[in-house]
């Protein structure tokens, strides 16, 4: 199994930018796969997921009305998007992964220790 994502920069508040998982190696129907940061001096943070057995998707309340989670399964990539950024939303980005076993929602989606598989990361940066 192997994450690899993209997409990460320097920024400034109130822009906008997509990061890029691009997964292999797992049958994206029978996974979660989720987005998770951590920011300098803070715990890892789940944001974002999506159940590949319904294609739901799960957002943070940190983040909901800004970012979003979709994906793309010709391209076996999963994307946020991330809005009116802030420098509050500076951190690693990872993607993970991990067998569904149901609807994207708080319960599965917000813990790191659910999921089995984990990207790099890449990192944003926001400025002031």
């Amino acid at each position: 199994v192997q994450l690899v994502e993209s997409g990460g920069g320097l920024v400034q508040a109130g822009e906008s930018l997509r990061l890029s998982c691009a997964f292999s190696g797992i049958i994206f129907d029978r996974y979660y796969i989720g987005w998770f940061r951590q920011g300098p001096g803070k715990e890892r943070e789940g944001i974002a997921c999506i159940s590949g057995v319904d294609n739901t998707t799960y957002t943070a309340d940190s983040v909901k009305g800004r970012f979003s989670i979709s994906f793309d399964n010709d391209k076996n990539t999963v994307y946020l998007q991330m809005n009116s950024l802030t420098p509050a939303d500076t951190a690693a980005y990872y993607c993970a992964a991990t067998v569904a076993i149901s609807s994207a929602d708080a319960k599965y989606c917000s813990r790191g220790s659910h999921f089995h598989y984990w990207g790099r990361g890449t990192q944003l940066t926001v400025s002031s």
